[in-house]
């Protein structure tokens, strides 16, 4: 059995932006994990997102508490859209304190690449005995 710390992530592949901009870009990478969606339409799962990253790159992990506050937005929210990110692989919790899995984004991507690699491989596997069997 394969062991993942991914559950499930939506890697979708959209259109770089075409502006130089930070927010852009950040979006852009949110987007293509994702982690925007049409019902979000506080950007909450993104604002979240960028909080985590803030706090992760200064080594700090940060309760929902004070992430609902950080973002005026009530802890519910917090809490479901922390869920969505960790199933994604993307957020670790430690005495209910929440970080991503990286310091940085590059080191986030190369996290989830290593395990869709891993799954890949382990498909490729099945894959293989059942073409035998068949």
């Amino acid at each position: 059995m394969i062991s993942s710390f991914m559950d499930s992530i939506n890697i979708r592949k959209i259109e770089k932006p075409t502006g130089q901009g930070i927010n852009d870009a950040l979006q852009w990478f949110c987007d293509s994990l994702g982690l925007l969606t049409q019902r979000d339409k506080e950007n909450s799962c993104y604002r979240l997102f960028i909080e985590l990253l803030k706090s992760s790159k200064k080594g700090n992990a940060l309760s929902s508490d004070e992430l609902a506050s950080k973002l005026n937005l009530v802890r519910g929210t917090v809490v479901h859209h922390l869920n969505r990110l960790i199933e994604a692989g993307l957020v670790e919790s430690k005495n209910n304190r929440y970080s991503l899995k990286a310091k940085t984004l590059k080191e986030l991507v190369g996290l989830l690449k290593k395990e869709v690699d891993d799954t890949l491989g382990h498909i490729e596997l099945v894959a293989e005995r059942l073409d035998k069997s068949i």
